[in-house]
């Protein structure tokens, strides 16, 4: 999607007779009319990604992640109601780019741990002075009256993750990135994983529960029906869902 367009004449207004009748084509399967509707909307994904700025995130990755909260809105919206489509869309997209920020980084770091990273980068940097060396974890731990296990473990908690594609080693003009050296050396699974973690987090708590006692627990679909309470029945045709619901999250 280009994003440079955003004063472009296709953000003119459209009635919304015509936003309804677009948002009708697209979810009957018309493309032409679903990127219409992108056209038409860029102004309005602008407008919510200024309220985000300024914390860190390019503006348009932002709008990236705000046209996926456009598209979603698209896609559900219901045109049996009488009310604007801006209405329902502004707070999709406030809520995507929310949830992208809320879940942006793999770990999440404990307050406590931050402060403590923050508390042992100060000591490194007294104690450098005093030594004239750079202190050890054995130091460092005896100046703060912690144990060395826990600067380990602070300084690994507030470490900037590494991008997969940092080069480690360079031999004649030949890097050797982190994704050369990923265990199983097979890209193709290790996006897989990402992608299948992606899919199962975006199901309901019933769905997921299912999922972990099927696969991870290798319950059969009579004890699942009886850990729910419900019939082998009604199991069978939710892990049906569940696994074609997954399949098209983790095709797209």
């Amino acid at each position: 999607m280009d994003v440079e367009v955003k004063n472009d004449q296709t953000n003119t207004q459209l009635k919304d007779h015509e936003v309804k009748e677009l948002i009708r084509r697209s979810q009957e399967g018309d493309q032409e009319a679903r990127d219409l509707i992108i056209q038409k909307n860029m102004r309005l994904v602008w407008s919510v990604v200024q309220r985000f700025l300024n914390r860190g995130y390019e503006p348009d990755d932002l709008f990236q992640i705000g046209s996926i909260g456009l598209l979603k809105s698209v896609d559900k919206f219901d045109l049996s109601y009488d009310v604007r489509f801006s209405t329902y869309a502004v707070p999709m997209i406030i809520g995507e780019i929310q949830r992208f920020i809320r879940d942006d980084g793999t770990v999440k770091v404990s307050r406590s741990l931050k402060e403590l990273g923050n508390k042992i980068r100060r000591a490194r940097d007294e104690l450098s002075k005093k030594l004239g060396k750079v202190p050890t974890v054995a130091e460092i731990a005896s100046h703060l009256e912690i144990s060395p296990e826990e600067v380990v473990l602070a300084q690994e908690a507030v470490r900037a993750p590494s991008s997969i594609h940092e080069t480690v080693y360079e031999n004649d003009g030949d890097p050797i990135t982190l994704l050369d050296q990923i265990a199983d050396n097979n890209e193709t699974k290790w996006f897989d994983k990402i992608v299948l973690k992606d899919a199962i987090r975006d199901l309901d708590e019933r769905e997921r529960l299912i999922v972990f006692l099927r696969y991870y627990k290798d319950q059969t679909q009579s004890e699942v029906a009886d850990r729910l309470g419900i019939s082998q029945v009604q199991v069978s045709r939710l892990e049906k869902k569940i696994l074609q619901q997954m399949k098209e999250r983790m095709n797209q």
